[in-house]
């Protein structure tokens, strides 16, 4: 029988579920990734978020912020640059970030940072 979207995000993740109080049935939930189509022309909003330097946009949701609490949150940028998961990364406030990475599925993005997230994690 093959697993649902719900039991896949469990296993992939049950440290940082564990610490969430409502049921997470799409990793959207957790991790909201867009590929960056930012136009200087039209957005004056995330300028620094160049789409030649960061093809996505990525944005937690306070209940994963709330779930990782203050310290982790904002040590997260320089583990994700230690870790190496991205090929560039840019915090561009406490829960907003610019990624560049070769994948081109948004699902991919997220589940390379929530595992980065999982791992700290106790």
């Amino acid at each position: 029988m093959e697993m649902n979207q719900q039991e896949r995000l469990q296993k992939a993740f049950p440290k940082l579920l564990s610490r969430i109080d409502e049921e997470i049935e799409e990793l959207r939930y957790l991790a909201v990734v867009d590929v960056n189509e930012y136009d200087p022309e039209i957005d004056d909003d995330f300028d620094e978020i160049n789409p030649d330097d960061y093809n996505y946009m990525v944005y937690l949701p306070e209940r994963v912020s709330k779930a990782i609490g203050e310290e982790l949150l904002k040590r997260l940028p320089e583990i994700i640059v230690e870790e190496g998961i991205f090929e560039n990364f840019l915090a561009s406030e406490e829960d907003l970030f610019g990624v560049k990475d070769a994948s081109d599925r948004e699902e991919e993005v997220a589940m390379k940072l929530l595992a980065v997230i999982e791992k700290q994690l106790d």
